[in-house]
């Protein structure tokens, strides 16, 4: 990556360390206030073997600080999650499992609290695990592989579990007051979790409460904000991508009819004119993308050989669009929205997912709107014409992609249909 995300390796890392180690301190509470804040890091306790005393302290203070900053910075409540496995013996022999889930919610008031949640009933008692969870999760929806849909309270069950092991623990740390921000900050497998369709034991939906969005880290997102400000000269077009003249996987054209008419509907609200067909060639598409402020890219994800964005090929490119060439544009656009199938899906790691969406946001977006599995051509070009609409009456793209999902749950109630995008970066 681009040295302006590659930084964040090693500091989110370190980061995540340092709140373990906070984590693990007897008596835990982070609060806003300095007092309980100096209560909590006793020196006497803190682990030397990491970093010494003083740089430690001065390193806890840096992330705790740029914590509430980011959550001021959004005015949104920051949910970061880090999954802790250990070494058990198991039959005689040791195994590492995981063994519990930090959750560290960071309020726009400055309050950041800690939670720890015992995951190791999972595959003690359930012969399970919190990846499994989520990978049943998905299959339940029928976005991997070919299965069938399950029963309706087979799928209500996976997503009722896992917001009993995401939400309930930190349900009464959460924003009262609907529609207000929460930015989940993943690790590993949690990158794979719909947050909108989580549902709590009445079935309410986490999307019906709040407006959310999901960051590869706190630091990732000051750093973006930061970024931002520094911006001059930015473009003010509206580029606007469907239904590229482009082949299925088996080399047969492949026609996204709802993808076209997708891009003719966005073009339309915003006054300008889309690449369609035989016009979307991957030399026509790069070269707007510099001086557009919004891009939206309704096309095809190819994942088999090589991960790439599809557009019509031509004489002087190939087609494909992949995140080694995203991550060498120099963009300054505030919104990206990828309507294709899997494109924020990616390596998974724990600083975050490589692939597409990380591409665009270190050539330099501010957000990406990306899909988590396979979607749906007619539902999906529902939800991006409802999303737009929302978005030209006021800019606020955490709101309108929440209102999006409403409207196309009232008419698509599986959340296949309406929960596969996720907001990343950005507010």
């Amino acid at each position: 990556m681009p040295s302006y995300f590659t930084q964040l390796i090693f500091t989110n890392t370190l980061i995540c360390l340092i709140m373990m180690a906070i984590a693990s301190l007897s008596n835990i509470n982070i609060l806003s206030k300095d007092k309980v804040l100096a209560k909590t890091i006793n020196s006497e306790k803190l682990p030397v073997n990491i970093l010494g005393d003083r740089i430690f302290k001065l390193a806890i203070n840096s992330a705790t600080e740029q914590s509430k900053q980011v959550a001021k910075q959004q005015n949104a409540t920051l949910v970061q999650y880090s999954i802790i496995n250990d070494e058990f013996t198991i039959a005689g022999k040791k195994q590492t499992r995981e063994s519990e889930l930090y959750i560290w919610v960071i309020k726009p008031t400055g309050d950041i609290t800690f939670r720890k949640v015992d995951i190791k009933p999972l595959w003690q008692k359930q012969n399970t695990s919190l990846a499994d969870l989520i990978a049943q999760s998905r299959m339940s929806l029928g976005v991997v592989g070919n299965y069938n849909y399950l029963k309706r309270n087979q799928l209500k069950d996976n997503f009722q579990k896992l917001h009993e092991l995401l939400i309930k623990p930190i349900e009464n740390l959460l924003p009262t007051q609907q529609n207000t921000n929460i930015v989940f900050i993943p690790q590993g497998e949690l990158f794979l979790v719909p947050f909108a369709a989580l549902q709590d034991a009445r079935g309410k939906y986490l999307i019906e409460r709040y407006a959310i969005a999901t960051a590869p880290s706190i630091q990732a997102l000051d750093l973006l904000y930061q970024r931002k400000k520094q911006y001059q000269n930015v473009g003010q077009d509206i580029l606007v991508v469907g239904n590229p003249a482009i082949q299925s996987d088996r080399g047969e054209p492949l026609q996204l009819f709802g993808a076209e008419q997708e891009a003719k509907a966005i073009a339309q609200l915003f006054n300008t004119q889309p690449l369609i067909g035989n016009a979307a060639t991957e030399t026509a598409v790069v070269q707007r993308m510099s001086q557009a402020k919004i891009i939206h890219l309704a096309t095809h994800t190819y994942l088999k050989n090589q991960q790439g964005l599809a557009f019509t090929p031509s004489t002087q490119d190939d087609g494909l669009l992949t995140p080694a060439e995203i991550q060498k544009l120099k963009l300054t656009a505030d919104l990206v929205v990828l309507s294709a199938n899997d494109t924020a899906i990616g390596k998974i790691t724990n600083d975050g997912v490589i692939g597409l969406s990380r591409s665009f946001l270190s050539a330099g977006v501010s957000t990406v709107i990306a899909s988590l599995w396979d979607i749906s051509d007619q539902s999906t070009a529902f939800l991006m014409t409802k999303f737009y609409q929302k978005l030209y009456e006021k800019p606020d793209k955490a709101a309108a992609l929440r209102y999006a999902m409403l409207e196309t749950q009232k008419k698509y109630p599986n959340p296949r249909d309406w929960a596969a995008f996720t907001l990343i970066g950005l507010l």
